[in-house]
């Protein structure tokens, strides 16, 4: 039976993109058939293709693409796409343009229909994006009843939002499978002074610690940045989901 997980976050750069590649690498390294899906994008790239035809690339659609193994176009990967790096519904407006939940649903009945064992979706922003008309893309989610995974950007403050964010993909009837901690930028800083990178390393294992006692799901894996995608998705527990 095809298992499906969407990636939210606390936050806007909270790592989703970063960890939705990398939990693609290791189910594709453990031989499963892994399909994605971006439905949303904004800050995207204007390019021709070979045809002469421009289209909108969004890089963080790319490298999910390119961590898959379904060999899927980018615009199923991304059927969504708006140049301005703006909140999504904000930019569909400038366009003249609406974003629905169908069209969203649509997109992801496609990827679904991949021969695969395990769907990734990346949602954009928080829980809560809005997509204009009192609609949010948490209502997408809940229409499909896709198993989330939460990324807690860690950093002051990621208490409050990783459990207000918990608690409310629950209060919306969904299963919350494990949640990620992500402190790449963390992970720069300890890299200057002695003193702050003391700080630094106690700053994150606290904050880790306490959401550990806090949230009532599994930590699926600790990601300090690694550039190789390969060497970081070996911290990744796939026997909590798989």
């Amino acid at each position: 039976m095809q298992k499906q997980f969407f990636i939210t976050a606390t936050d806007t750069d909270a790592g989703k993109t970063y960890f939705a590649c990398l939990l693609t690498r290791a189910l594709v390294l453990a031989k499963y058939k892994v399909a994605v899906y971006k439905p949303i994008a904004a800050g995207c790239e204007e390019k021709t293709d070979h045809q002469g035809n421009k289209m909108l690339i969004n890089q963080d659609a790319l490298l999910l693409q390119q961590s898959a193994n379904c060999q899927q176009p980018l615009t199923q990967v991304n059927p969504i796409a708006f140049k301005a790096p703006i909140a999504p519904h904000i930019a569909a407006k400038k366009c003249q343009e609406n974003i629905s939940l169908k069209q969203i649903e649509q997109g992801f009945k496609l990827v679904a229909q991949q021969q695969s064992d395990v769907v990734i979706c990346e949602g954009a922003g928080g829980w809560r994006l809005p997509l204009g008309e009192q609609l949010f893309l948490s209502d997408f989610v809940k229409h499909t009843e896709q198993q989330v995974i939460l990324v807690v950007n860690i950093k002051l403050g990621c208490l409050n939002h990783a459990l207000l964010t918990y608690e409310s993909i629950i209060n919306d009837g969904l299963d919350c499978v494990g949640w990620v901690a992500n402190y790449g930028e963390a992970d720069k800083i300890k890299q200057t002074t002695d003193d702050d990178k003391q700080l630094s390393l106690s700053y994150v294992d606290d904050n880790i610690s306490e959401l550990t006692e806090l949230l009532p799901i599994p930590l699926l894996a600790k990601l300090p940045y690694q550039q190789d995608f390969t060497v970081a998705a070996k911290q990744i527990d796939l026997s909590l989901l798989i």
